[in-house]
């Protein structure tokens, strides 16, 4: 082959720094978005927050002054659950006026278990994660240990963020003990996780207290004696365990949950249906989580009533006895865009508490001006991205209310009517809207939030697919599944409703939805299947 030189015109797309930094910018919520700002302050000389502005804006606002503290009320209307909406005002969407220049930011582009384990959460259904909120109404508090803490609700130890370790550690004061026994209590109630459970097992914990000994004392002990000082180690954590499980919540220190229920029955008072529980603990779990009434009866000798008296006994516990003492806060979601009610229609507009008001650092800036040269082109470089910065973050926010606004426009009848009254909405329907691509629509809509009358909701949630109707306009996914939460609900507990039956009524009002659609729509929605949801 003979070498030769030829010349071809050809396009690609590049992606330059400042685009990609647009891109990254767009896909990062709102706590992530935080941490950028943070990170660039503490990086880029040139850049400073513009407190006047920041300051401005909350008064725009009606906002109190930018030192003052925020409840948690004026910053999140809910967390991340979607509730119904109940009727609202009237539809049209109105904008608030653009602050800058809009700016695209987008680019081209395109079981079930068999086997109940310790995090069994819920009534005992091995194929859905059930609701928990029918949990936790039976099991009481401990008397005579906890002080003040013990009449303390679970929303007063969230709001005062109080820890299981820290509350535990309280209730141990109370306890007379040695100086050994007060540091194996210790010890095991800094092993517990977070649901409250001990996870490893005592054998496995006095080894790792006499490997952290003798590292302390630098040489290993003699095997005999090694011996005896773990026995003696176990039998202390024994005995410290015995105390821990009977400290509140009832529960605590459980090995697996079939201890944890035991621990809570024998708190309540000594009656046949207790018993029976207990008897129905001792069987395998996935007898209760099934609810097989007959195998129970057969296995426990019980009668069939004892055993579904039981069996309702033991709904009523709570499996993770740690659960109100995790830290609420984490939870909490703090919207980008809020949506009120006008007379007008609706107004759209960003939340100006995430809003990072930046300016460049006119100091520095002018300083750089008239200078040429090699020494001072890295510090032009971090001028010119700080500038960079100021821009793509103002683009991110454009386009996000620019998102948000097209989708409370779509879905005018959701704020009317609620869940039922959503349409089907495909992200190429906004992207082709607002002349953007899909993937950048993906990207505004992924860990973005929106603040509404009624609840606050993900970008996500105002997107559904369609399913077919008598009257050839499509259903939203959304409304169907609203709709099979409330036919769920409105069934009769000794007869409820099977997929089968749920399509077909379904099928009664227009709506073509085959029996698998409906499962995985009832799954979704955490509803057990039929056996589950039948009343004992």
């Amino acid at each position: 082959m003979k070498p030769g030189l030829s010349l071809r015109n050809s396009q690609q797309l590049s992606l330059t720094p400042q685009l990609q930094q647009s891109i990254r910018l767009l896909q990062l919520s709102t706590l992530e978005m935080a941490q950028e700002v943070e990170q660039m302050l503490d990086e880029n000389p040139f850049l400073e927050l513009d407190a006047e502005a920041e300051q401005a804006e909350r008064e725009a606002h009606g906002l109190e002054q930018s030192d003052a503290p925020v409840s948690l009320g004026d910053q999140v209307s809910e967390t991340a659950d979607l509730p119904s909406a109940p009727p609202g005002t009237s539809s049209s969407a109105v904008t608030e006026p653009e602050a800058g220049p809009a700016a695209e930011s987008g680019v081209e582009g395109g079981e079930e278990a068999g086997v109940l384990e310790a995090g069994w959460d819920g009534d005992g259904t091995v194929e859905i994660s059930p609701d928990d909120g029918e949990w936790g109404g039976e099991a009481p508090a401990r008397q005579g240990s906890g002080g003040d803490e013990e009449g303390a609700s679970a929303i007063d130890l969230a709001s005062e963020h109080v820890s299981l370790s820290a509350h535990l550690h309280q209730q141990s004061l109370s306890l007379r003990l040695n100086e050994e026994e007060r540091a194996a209590l210790y010890f095991l109630i800094e092993s517990l996780d977070e649901d409250g459970y001990l996870a490893d097992p005592l054998p496995e914990l006095a080894e790792a207290l006499l490997t952290q000994e003798e590292m302390v004392r630098r040489q290993p002990w003699p095997e005999d004696l090694r011996f005896e000082r773990q026995e003696a180690l176990l039998l202390l954590l024994s005995t410290a365990l015995h105390w821990l499980q009977h400290m509140e919540p009832a529960g605590v220190g459980a090995r697996d949950l079939a201890e944890c229920l035991k621990l809570q029955i024998l708190e309540l008072r000594n009656s046949p249906a207790a018993r029976a529980a207990l008897a129905i603990c001792e069987q395998p779990l996935e007898l209760m989580a099934k609810r097989d009434v007959k195998r129970l009866v057969a296995q426990c000798g019980l009668d069939d009533l004892l055993v579904r008296e039981a069996l309702a006994l033991i709904t009523r516990l709570e499996p993770k006895p740690g659960r109100r003492f995790a830290d609420v806060q984490r939870n909490i979601v703090i919207p980008d865009v809020l949506v009120s009610a006008t007379e007008q229609g609706f107004l759209v507009r960003l939340n100006p508490e995430v809003m990072p008001r930046l300016r460049v650092q006119e100091v520095y800036a002018s300083a750089l001006r008239g200078h040429k040269g090699e020494a001072v082109q890295g510090m032009q470089q971090r001028l010119q991205e700080a500038r960079w910065f100021i821009k793509n973050i103002q683009q991110r926010f454009d386009t996000i209310l620019r998102v948000s606004s097209a989708i409370v426009e779509r879905q005018r009848r959701f704020f009317q009517q609620g869940e039922l009254a959503m349409r089907p909405l495909v992200l190429r329907e906004i992207a082709d809207e607002l002349g953007l691509h899909e993937s950048t629509i993906s990207r505004v809509t992924s860990a973005k939030y929106m603040a509404t009358p009624f609840g606050t909701y993900e970008l996500k949630y105002f997107f559904g697919s369609g399913l077919g109707t008598e009257t050839g306009i499509n259903a939203s996914s959304t409304a169907v599944r609203a709709l099979i939460k409330q036919l769920v609900a409105a069934e009769d507990p000794k007869k409820p409703l099977s997929d089968s039956q749920i399509a077909d009524q379904l099928k009664a009002q227009g709506i073509e939805c085959a029996r698998r659609t409906v499962a995985k729509y009832r799954e979704a929605l955490r509803i057990a299947p039929t056996h589950l949801r039948k009343a004992l």
